[in-house]
């Protein structure tokens, strides 16, 4: 049943093309012999002016040659029109297909256009941009799952705790435990969500703004202290020996970029592992680490860490969505620097390399 409903689109299809393709060699005859009659009008106009001359008995043959050529001009002419134009809205509706299949969902579409030096350059233009559409469609849809799982979680035990203080009888102890669990696990919606908007905010910027020179060191040991609360609860010993450094830059982003990256190494760093923050300055640059111990990121990842909504694992068996790196990545390019990650020996890294000026 379905083949015969999606045959008259094929011969719909096919008669549009011969429609367009007969059309288009219409075009090109009636070019053709408004062409000859205008080159025939002035061979004829210059014979009566006597710019050309020729004899008098040879009229009639020239008349009969330039006749004949012209007839054949026009069909050659026409015949080479009809074919050209054939093979030329074969691979423009090629195009088209594509396109309506790409528009579809259908990102497994391809194009191949023949091996004409255009047509390979369409193709593989088009053919990226499917592969790109794929992949961030895969990111998207790995977000959706470990963001409907993430939510979910601390919405169930929001629910669960509530309906136990609603129904009453229990002591004052575990009234404060549930409450203290409630208040835990909004902090974690409240922070999931907030991520989310702050992703969204900062891609829809292009122009760096609230640019100052302030305290780098300052700003980390800060964002430090922040998070203490966390590193401290799994005995996390913690290292920041760094001089004084100063940069000129967004403090409000560049803070971001800090409690990220702090937030991550706290999160992956095992019970009583440790965590070392470093800054090193170089000739125009300052380049900042954290460095944690702990699980290693497969090489394969060390890349696709910074895309958004990517997460190495995928178990669920750490918290987040896969936006933290890609905000850290996006606000680094706005500064024109740069970030990457350094995983063996049971250690990960994370780097970002700023100007101390961002470029005008």
């Amino acid at each position: 049943m379905p083949a015969k409903k999606s045959l008259p689109k094929k011969n719909s299809s096919k008669r549009k093309r011969l429609t367009v393709t007969l059309v288009v060699t219409a075009a090109a005859f009636l070019i053709l012999v408004f062409t000859m009659l205008l080159v025939g009008a002035a061979a004829y106009a210059a014979i009566r002016a006597g710019i050309l001359h020729i004899a008098p008995s040879g009229h009639a043959g020239l008349f009969f040659v330039l006749a004949f050529f012209a007839v054949a001009s026009i069909l050659v002419g026409t015949i080479v029109s009809f074919l050209v134009g054939r093979f030329s809205i074969s691979a423009l509706d090629k195009l088209i297909q594509a396109m309506n299949r790409l528009a579809a969902g259908d990102y497994k579409a391809r194009l191949t256009l023949g091996d004409g030096r255009l047509g390979q350059e369409i193709s593989k233009s088009f053919n990226t941009m499917a592969r790109e559409l794929d992949s961030t469609e895969m990111l998207r849809s790995d977000f959706v799952n470990n963001f409907s799982h993430e939510f979910k979680t601390p919405i169930v035990s929001i629910y669960g705790f509530a309906r136990l203080l609603r129904r009453g009888g229990l002591s004052e102890e575990q009234s404060r435990e549930y409450l203290s669990i409630i208040e835990q696990e909004s902090g974690r919606l409240s922070a999931m969500a907030t991520n989310v908007l702050n992703l969204t905010k900062i891609e829809n910027q292009s122009i760096l703004s609230g640019v100052s020179t302030y305290n780098l060191s300052e700003q980390l040991r800060r964002a430090i202290l922040l998070l203490e609360k966390k590193w401290t609860a799994k005995n996390l010993a913690l290292s920041c020996a760094f001089r004084e450094h100063s940069i000129t830059a967004s403090e409000d982003l560049l803070g971001q970029i800090w409690l990220n990256l702090l937030d991550n190494a706290v999160k992956f760093t095992p019970q009583d592992g440790e965590i070392t923050v470093s800054i090193f300055e170089e000739d125009e640059d300052i380049t900042v680490s954290v460095k944690n111990t702990g699980s290693e990121i497969p090489p394969q990842d060390l890349d696709r860490v910074f895309a958004k909504f990517y997460q190495c694992d995928t178990s669920h068996s750490s918290e987040g969505t896969g936006t933290g790196l890609a905000i850290v990545k996006k606000i680094a390019d706005l500064h024109h620097g740069q970030v990457w990650a350094e995983s063996g020996s049971r250690e990960t890294a994370f780097f970002v390399r700023l100007p101390k000026t961002p470029p005008q």
